[in-house]
């Protein structure tokens, strides 16, 4: 309580009242990373990536055949990283990278396929995250992703991963464009928003794994707003310099920082050996 986000979260949560089945290393072995500084810049770069990728993939290859291949990508990254025994930075982000691809692709499906508007699909997937989080906390006692070391909590966390990647493209759509803030001011928005959970934490006292998950659902529109604000035509308010360069463009401080965590071991979780 009271500490700052990133150093209040890196410390074990409660393990809660159940227990699942364990990995076949044991208990001590974590699936998630340490959530540093770096935790939040890798992640917020993966939202901007995943918004422009969807978007150019959906302009390229049409909305339908741009779903298969993001959920086919998502399935290949899933089924690596529930294979894998721990934490690999590698495969944990290749496994947020495409969440964050077709997260953005579900929503954008729900509102230009199926025509429902942003408001209502945005409380939808308020409504799903808000049940995934109580069926996992009734479950298993806990929130922490510090007690992500058994198959069912994995599964709750990846559960909660995409609805909220889900839950971010709407409500970032919905600010920039159907209440008609644009993609800028909807970036300076939630960058307020997200400093809420940091203070509260420090000066009220804010649980650190309500901290934790406040701060994790406005990432995704916060990264996909300037994301957006790059790519998209001067037209529509963006800088013009298109979908498919700016995907490029985050993919490589992403792809830097991921190969710098790998080798240098900054967010391998404290109970996890490190194998050089």
């Amino acid at each position: 309580m009271g500490q700052p986000i990133s150093e209040a979260m890196t410390r074990p949560g409660p393990e809660g009242r159940h227990r699942a089945a364990a990995y076949p290393t044991g208990s001590n072995w974590s699936k998630v990373p340490q959530v540093t500084a770096l935790f939040w810049i890798v992640k917020v770069l993966t939202t901007g990536m995943g918004e422009t990728a969807s978007d150019y993939l959906g302009r390229t290859l049409g909305p339908i055949p741009a779903g298969g291949l993001g959920l086919t990508g998502l399935v290949v990254a899933l089924v690596l990283q529930f294979r894998s025994d721990r934490y690999r930075p590698w495969t944990y982000w290749s496994a947020i990278v495409m969440v964050s691809v077709f997260g953005t692709m579900a929503a954008d499906v729900v509102h230009v396929v199926a025509g429902i508007p942003y408001t209502v699909s945005a409380v939808a997937f308020t409504v799903a995250l808000a049940a995934i989080l109580i069926v996992w906390y009734v479950s298993e006692g806990t929130l922490s992703i510090h007690s992500i070391r058994t198959r069912r909590r994995e599964t709750f966390y990846w559960a909660t991963v995409l609805a909220t990647f889900a839950l971010g493209t709407a409500v970032g759509d919905l600010t920039a464009g159907t209440l008609k803030l644009g993609y800028v001011a909807s970036g300076f928005l939630f960058a307020a928003f997200i400093a809420v959970p940091a203070l509260s934490g420090r000066f009220l006292g804010l649980n650190a794994v309500a901290a934790f998950w406040w701060a994790y659902i406005l990432t995704r529109p916060l990264g996909a707003s300037f994301a957006d604000w790059m790519g998209v035509p001067t037209a529509r308010s963006g800088l013009g310099w298109g979908t498919g360069p700016v995907t490029l463009a985050l993919i490589v401080p992403i792809v830097a920082l991921v190969a710098y965590l790998a080798a240098s071991h900054k967010d391998t979780p404290a109970e996890q050996p490190v194998r050089q």
